[in-house]
């Protein structure tokens, strides 16, 4: 088995299972996501699905993924995760494309962090709730038939993959308050006491405990029929664009809740990982075959690690979202 580690690149890990990368289909979004299909590129999948608000920001990909293997198949797909109308819309797109046929991995990486005033998506869900995870929760489950192709064929596999983060480590999912005191329905413009207890790390903390339990509850509901999911953190990673709403005042800030919840144990900034390094982890969760066995897991510098707060954990946890994001979504999936 690989050894690897917090510096390992996403283009080792393709290389080092090249039968999990040759001749699969797996969609991946986002800047690490473009990262992790280029990644991908150099295994020889037979198509890769790229999802994004911005064909402008997608073609490039697509451009450079055909100079590493003209052979490949890719897809552009538009969604905004913060509109569920887009995600059915694309999820839509993806289910009626009759050439493809099972889907071997989703890799959910998009995302948003630490936006520092109140927003809302389309549905009038706080943004980072509404576009880290709802938005996945339902793009995952209204595309998971082609998925569960590739599980239950002949010797299959598939996996889902939910990029987190240690920010679960800040704060829990508030299953009764997701809107952090905030009217429903939303109105602008905001009138007094709407989102009056929001924080921003708060907020971007409950979206990463989401993805954290939202695996959990795939794991299980899955076990069965050949899928695995893990969730993942991929580092701190400068050159993408998550963090550009974010100050060294907010990055104090969040080290500072981080300390207060740490239990006593000193918590200190991570260093910084390249993109590379960042999708090495990623692609772990979706190609190592050795952590079959530990689906519903989550990774850290590319290998299992344990998930200590309660409230990240825990059938009961896993299954009350789970409730909530159908009720968010209003539909029921029943797996």
């Amino acid at each position: 088995m690989p050894s690897f580690n917090r510096s390992t690149t996403g283009k080792e890990v393709v290389t080092a299972f090249p039968s999990s990368v040759a001749g699969k289909t797996c969609p991946s979004h986002s800047s690490i996501g473009a990262e992790i299909a280029l990644s991908l590129a150099h295994g020889s999948p037979s198509h890769i699905i790229l999802l994004g608000r911005s064909s402008a920001r997608i073609a490039p990909v697509i451009v450079a993924i055909a100079a590493i293997d003209p052979s490949i198949r890719t897809s552009l797909v538009l969604v905004d995760l913060a509109s569920q109308s887009s995600v059915r819309s694309a999820a839509a797109q993806i289910k009626d494309d009759a050439s493809i046929g099972q889907i071997d991995a989703v890799i959910n990486c998009a995302g948003i962090m630490a936006r520092p005033g109140f927003e809302v998506t389309e549905e009038s869900i706080e943004a980072q709730f509404g576009s880290n995870h709802i938005g996945h929760f339902l793009l995952t489950n209204l595309v998971l038939g082609k998925v569960l192709q590739a599980g239950e064929s002949e010797g299959g596999t598939a996996r889902v993959v939910n990029v987190s983060s240690t920010g679960f480590e800040l704060g829990p999912v508030r299953f009764e308050d997701w809107n952090f005191k905030v009217c429903i329905p939303f109105h602008y413009p905001t009138s007094a006491g709407e989102g009056k207890e929001y924080h921003a790390w708060l907020a971007y903390a409950q979206s990463k405990t989401a993805n954290v339990l939202f695996t959990a509850a795939l794991a299980e509901k899955l076990k069965s029929k050949g899928v695995q999911s893990f969730a993942l953190q991929p580092g701190l990673i400068m050159e993408s664009n998550l963090g550009k709403h974010v100050t060294p005042e907010s990055w104090q800030s969040a080290l500072t809740i981080a300390n207060e919840t740490s239990g006593g144990k000193e918590i200190k900034m991570e260093e910084p990982k390249t993109l590379q390094q960042g999708a090495s982890t990623a692609l772990v969760a979706a190609l190592d075959p050795s952590i079959a066995e530990f689906s519903g897991g989550f990774l850290q510098d590319c290998v299992l690690r344990p998930v200590e707060q309660a409230y990240a954990k825990g059938k009961e946890n896993a299954d009350k979202l789970w409730a909530l994001s159908e009720k968010l979504v209003g539909e029921k999936f029943d797996l």
